[in-house]
């Protein structure tokens, strides 16, 4: 393996400033630190991480559980870690608990998600990772699901109710009202929403920011025509039809997300209304259906890929004792405006 004193030698610098380079710390001059990289990269220069872990009592090792790697947000979160991390000299470890196969259940219960993440943690701690991040399927109140620990944690796609513990998530209150506010600045005014379980913090605070905002510009709400789906295609198709079973319809549905609503474009379908002349409908979670749906969907994009590299940005904070001034991070989501409003 190349040493740092090769490095340096070749550099005709010390091997003080060729480490500074290649940890990413100092002050070293641009020519100077691009020769030692170009220098390093050439002798094929790889770091021996054991020796400087026990040198440094540091591992540069982060361990990331997931709740279920096949659910659609989990992806994207992971990838903005791994890019933040390596950007950063930082490995992963990463854990699957598979609960939705292993329990077929959209909401896994906090404490079947404890049983079956104790193990694998044990597993994380062995490895001597420096800090955890929590990844849950979906927003929800995870307090207790992890052992305790003196390594610190980060928690996103959920968080927990101690008010000290870190979380990294995106505003489901902002999103739902800028979404709304889409369709009121377009001039629509008789809108439905179809939710997802009554019971989903998701959907509590979306339609709390879908309220607010019918509220903001003068509107009163109509019970008749909020419907609650279970964030699947078939829930958007059945719900579509069952509010346009009355003699008054909207004249645009905000789907709580992107399958519920290609639902609703079957039922807008069979229903022979035109979309967006008919009926306008919105979506959220900026899914991959949105974009092939016709006419393309308007919908609201998660910030997955950023509340990634958040999460890990301040669990390397909190390991480094630098000082936190927020524990709760909340992103905001972006409006992706297509045909279908």
């Amino acid at each position: 393996m190349t040493s740092l004193k090769k490095i340096a030698q070749q550099a005709n610098v010390s091997v003080a400033t060729v480490s500074n380079v290649l940890n990413n710390r100092g002050r070293v001059g641009v020519k100077t630190k691009n020769k030692i990289l170009q220098i390093a990269e050439d002798l094929n220069y790889s770091p021996n991480r054991l020796a400087k872990s026990l040198k440094m009592n540091k591992s540069q090792t982060i361990g990331v559980i997931v709740e279920d790697l096949s659910v659609f947000n989990a992806p994207e979160i992971i990838d903005g870690i791994n890019s933040f991390a390596e950007d950063h000299g930082y490995s992963i470890l990463l854990m699957n608990l598979r609960m939705k196969k292993k329990t077929g259940m959209q909401y896994p219960e906090t404490e079947i998600c404890k049983q079956e993440v104790a193990p694998f943690f044990r597993v994380l701690l062995a490895s001597q990772v420096e800090g955890v991040i929590y990844i849950g399927i979906h927003n929800r109140d995870v307090k207790g699901v992890l052992p305790e620990s003196s390594i610190p944690i980060v928690y996103t796609y959920c968080d927990t109710s101690n008010p000290q513990d870190l979380s990294v998530n995106y505003d489901d209150f902002q999103a739902s009202y800028n979404a709304t506010e889409y369709l009121l600045n377009n001039g629509h005014k008789d809108i439905g929403v179809i939710t997802g379980f009554n019971d989903s913090e998701s959907t509590i605070e979306r339609l709390r920011g879908f309220k607010q905002a019918l509220r903001d510009h003068g509107l009163n709400w109509n019970d008749e025509w909020q419907k609650e789906g279970d964030w699947t295609y078939n829930s958007g198709y059945s719900q579509t039809k069952e509010l346009f079973n009355r003699s008054r319809a909207p004249k645009a549905i905000f789907t709580m997300n992107d399958l519920m609503a290609g639902g609703a474009f079957k039922a807008a379908v069979e229903l022979k209304l035109k979309i967006p002349d008919d009926i306008a409908i919105i979506g959220f979670d900026n899914q991959e259906i949105s974009q092939y749906l016709l006419p393309t969907l308007t919908t609201m994009n998660l910030p997955l890929n950023e509340i990634g590299k958040q999460s890990i940005d301040l669990l390397i904070k909190k390991i480094n004792g630098e000082n936190i001034r927020i524990n709760k991070i909340k992103l905001n989501c972006t409006l992706i405006r297509r045909e279908s409003v």
